[in-house]
């Protein structure tokens, strides 16, 4: 048994690591456990003859106040994807534009696109509505299902259908629109403040950036966990570890595990397949979304078109999402989706080489109606010297996870009385 003053932080992705940004700033020592061989959780970065396959499609909102206090955006080399949509429907593409970004285009799509003009319109008004107030108080409004604000304010079916179910759909991997519209109004005002960019080198760079701060004496790798107590970590090898105090900040899933606590709602999952591509199928930086509803397949994009890091020099890479069907056979679920795109691209999608696919069950946490109530959300304190953190603690985002994480350290530091302060340069 190994007994420290260090705090034992369980689990390296983003809140783990906020977490540990935090403790470090304030003095205090900390050993963060990782069970696999990089820190980063579902925010991986793979390289795979020369492609970058983040772990799951995955983007980072500029607008996310943790994520700007946290991070060094320009350290990132961030590249931005186009501020709209393609949207395949009736077997063609129809563009949607953000008119205050792309004023040209906006006003286009204004007359074209998916949906009335009218819709158009009410885009606006929620725009306005998830502007107004502190981004705090998103969290308080009236709560409903995110398709029941869609209808409040007269969206049409179309619209809500044919451009919102597939976009936040792939935001929410909810393509019911069950979703607490607490999310939808924190959704919009950020994609409305700022760009949607990843950086040039993948989304691993955010962890690696936040884990290049921390003394890499004080993150173990390959060190899985099997039970937690307040101050002591069992690891699956027998070894015992003590300290000051615990912090579980592993996905939902294995949170609830570790602490022998149910959890209220479960998560939603995503299946991505990346392949190689002589040509790019879309020849622009923008996200392409299934507006019929027909196939399994509810967004793609090309982020070498985006970043040209992500690909080979003369090759593409085209991200393709599914939500959900984590269940289903790979071969017969890659089927499906390569008869789906070959009625958007033609036979060239035979020619698609499968670079890998990813299947990812506990990608997002569920977030119904009345998950995001302050009464409802769990305390970063679990008991005296264990602590939680998480995106299913906070809310599903890159901004939730970092929050969390560092709610986390700040409460246990007030708990423990240790000086310093936690302000973060």
């Amino acid at each position: 048994m190994n007994a420290t003053d260090d705090v034992i932080i369980i689990g390296g992705g983003l809140a783990g690591l906020c977490c540990a940004r935090v403790l470090h700033a304030s003095g205090v020592p900390f050993l963060l456990l990782e069970a696999s061989d990089d820190i980063g959780g579902r925010v991986r970065t793979d390289t795979v003859d020369g492609f970058l396959l983040d772990r799951g499609f995955q983007v980072l909102l500029e607008a996310y106040p943790e994520a700007q206090d946290v991070l060094d955006y320009a350290a990132l080399d961030l590249r931005r994807f186009y501020p709209g949509a393609l949207v395949r429907q009736g077997n063609k593409f129809r563009r949607m534009a953000d008119p205050f970004r792309k004023p040209i285009a906006g006003v286009r799509s204004l007359f074209g696109g998916v949906g009335s003009v009218g819709d158009k319109l009410r885009v606006l008004r929620l725009r306005r509505e998830a502007r107004a107030g502190a981004m705090e108080d998103l969290f308080r409004r009236d709560d409903q299902t995110a398709r029941e604000a869609l209808e409040r304010i007269g969206m049409s079916r179309e619209m809500i259908d044919g451009f919102f179910r597939p976009w936040l759909g792939g935001v929410f991997l909810d393509t019911k629109l069950e979703t607490t519209s607490r999310m939808l109004h924190f959704v919009m005002r950020n994609f409305a403040e700022g760009e949607t960019s990843v950086p040039a080198k993948g989304m691993s760079e955010i962890p690696k950036q936040i884990a290049a701060g921390l003394p890499a004496s004080s993150i173990r790798l390959n060190t899985r966990v099997s039970a937690v107590e307040p101050g002591r970590a069992r690891l699956e090898t027998g070894e015992v570890l003590e300290g000051r105090a615990t912090v579980v900040a592993t996905e939902g899933a294995t949170a609830s595990r570790l602490l022998g606590r149910p959890r209220p709602h479960g998560d939603q999952g995503t299946v991505c397949f990346y392949f190689d591509a002589d040509r790019d199928p879309v020849g622009e930086p923008i996200l392409v979304l299934d507006g019929d509803g027909k196939g399994p397949v509810n967004n793609l994009c090309v982020p070498s078109a985006v970043s040209p890091a992500y690909a080979p020099k003369g090759r593409s890479l085209v991200s393709v999402s599914v939500i959900g069907h984590t269940g289903e056979p790979e071969a017969e679920l890659l089927e499906r989706v390569r008869h789906q795109l070959e009625g958007w691209y033609g036979d060239a999608v035979q020619g698609w080489r499968l670079l890998r696919s990813y299947k990812i069950p506990h990608a997002l946490p569920t977030q119904p109606v009345g998950a995001l109530d302050p009464s409802a959300r769990p305390p970063a304190r679990v008991d005296e010297g264990i602590y939680v953190c998480g995106d299913h603690v906070e809310n599903a985002s890159i901004n939730g996870a970092m929050v969390s994480g560092r709610r986390a350290a700040e409460t246990l530091i007030e708990d423990l009385g240790l000086g310093g302060s936690s302000k973060v340069a």
